[in-house]
């Protein structure tokens, strides 16, 4: 992922925001900002951070069509979490080599 800050000083335009509200573990509400998709295999994707928190670990769920809609579903399967990170991580690695 990009080392790029967006703030008031970028010299370009921006999409706006994709805000997702998730709920923790504990109940706890967090807006989270898709800042990346990606697909291994036939499968999409999203890459998630914390709004609020942006130094904060993303998070990344699977993207999942409900008719018309895309919905973000959690990666429950161990074997396609550890999949999904290796591709994410390999992903990274190339925009930082």
């Amino acid at each position: 992922m990009s080392e790029h800050v967006h703030d008031e000083n970028c010299n370009h335009e921006h999409d706006e925001e994709a805000v997702f509200i998730v709920t923790d573990e504990d109940g706890n509400e967090h807006e989270m900002v898709l800042v990346y998709t990606f697909e291994t295999g036939d499968q999409a994707y999203a890459v998630l951070l914390d709004r609020n928190d942006p130094e904060d670990d993303g998070v990344i769920f699977r993207i999942e069509e409900d008719g018309e809609d895309e919905v973000l579903v959690n990666i429950e399967n161990d074997e396609e979490w550890e999949r999904v990170m290796k591709v994410y991580e390999e992903l990274v690695a190339q925009e930082e080599g």
